[in-house]
């Protein structure tokens, strides 16, 4: 896997996380104006490496 940092067509800088099979699994969904801003999107992501997991399907009663 690998994250791709690039700039859209609106000159915003944008990330892509991209599977060794070519798919992007996730993106940054938002363009930054500031390269740093984006790069510190892709570090909250790799954080999220202990993220919990909620079954948002349960009821709770």
């Amino acid at each position: 896997m690998r994250f791709e940092l690039y700039r859209d067509a609106g000159g915003e800088w944008r990330w892509r996380l991209r599977a060794t099979n070519g798919n992007v699994l996730a993106d940054s969904a938002e363009g930054y104006a500031r390269r740093e801003d984006c790069e510190h999107g892709i570090a909250r992501v790799k954080e999220s490496q202990t993220a919990a997991i909620v079954d948002m399907t349960l009821k709770i009663a």
